[in-house]
Order: structure tokens, then C-alpha cells, then sequence
């Protein structure tokens, strides 16, 4: 058995790429466009691990998404974890979870999916402004 990829569904393709690519730094790794199907696939991962995928689907035809916590989280290390919030929140990202711990955080994409970060290696020393972080909204 090998994992292949996490599927999430997302109503905007460009607000979602905007997330996953400039802000938290993911790559397209390749695109699928079926006009028969009426959807697309967008297969993203982070730099250097491919074997991780994310497949975004995007149907054509408009349909409400409630939610995105039902299956859980998606997951992603970082090098420096005040350093990829900084970006996302630089991004327009709401840090829901600040990283008062200088270990993890939580943010959610434009269709409201849960993504944590966690700190590669031990806890970066606490530091501000994450320490004094409230946390906002649903993570």
C-alpha cells in the first residue's frame, strides 16, 4: 500500500491556489482538465516531497461546500514556524491558532479546510506577537 494524495474540494481555483501556493508555499505539480466531466484536478505538494500530494477538485458547476473539518486537517512541517504564519497572515491568511507554543498553528483555506503547521525539530522559543495571540474563528 502507498499513500497517493488528500482530496479537497474548493469552489474558487484562483483564491485556493493564491492559499496553497503563495502563502503556504505548496507547488502544482500537475493539472487535469476534463470538459466531459465538467471538473478539474490540481495536484500540489511541498517542495521536494512530491510523494505528499493534495488534489484539489474543482467542479465547474457551482455547489455549496460546508465545512472542511469533517475529514480532519491536512498536516505540513515547517522550518520556522513564525516565519510560514508571517507569510500566510502577509497573505491575508487569519491565523486561527496562533503558534504561542512555537511549536503549532492553525489556519483554514478560502473553503474553510484545517491546516496545521507544525514546528520541524523541538518548540521555537516562545516569542511575540504569536505569544499574546488570541485564537480566531474555528481551526
Amino acid at each position: 500500500m502507498k499513500y497517493l494524495h488528500t482530496m479537497v474540494r474548493v469552489n474558487d481555483v484562483d483564491a485556493s491556489l493564491k492559499f496553497y501556493c503563495n502563502a503556504l508555499g505548496l507547488e502544482e505539480l500537475n493539472r487535469y482538465d476534463s470538459k466531459a466531466g465538467r471538473f478539474s484536478l490540481i495536484f500540489l505538494a511541498a517542495p521536494g516531497d512530491g510523494q505528499a500530494q493534495v488534489e484539489l477538485t474543482y467542479n465547474w458547476d457551482p455547489e455549496p461546500l460546508a465545512g472542511g473539518r469533517n475529514f480532519g486537517h491536512l498536516a505540513y512541517q515547517v522550518e520556522d514556524i513564525y516565519q510560514a504564519c508571517q507569510k500566510l497572515a502577509d497573505n491575508g491568511v487569519t491565523i486561527n491558532r496562533p503558534p504561542r507554543d512555537g511549536r503549532m498553528a492553525f489556519v483554514r483555506s478560502p473553503d474553510g479546510v484545517s491546516v496545521e503547521l507544525l514546528q520541524a525539530g523541538g518548540a521555537l522559543e516562545p516569542a511575540e506577537p504569536w505569544l499574546s495571540m488570541e485564537n480566531t474563528g474555528e481551526w
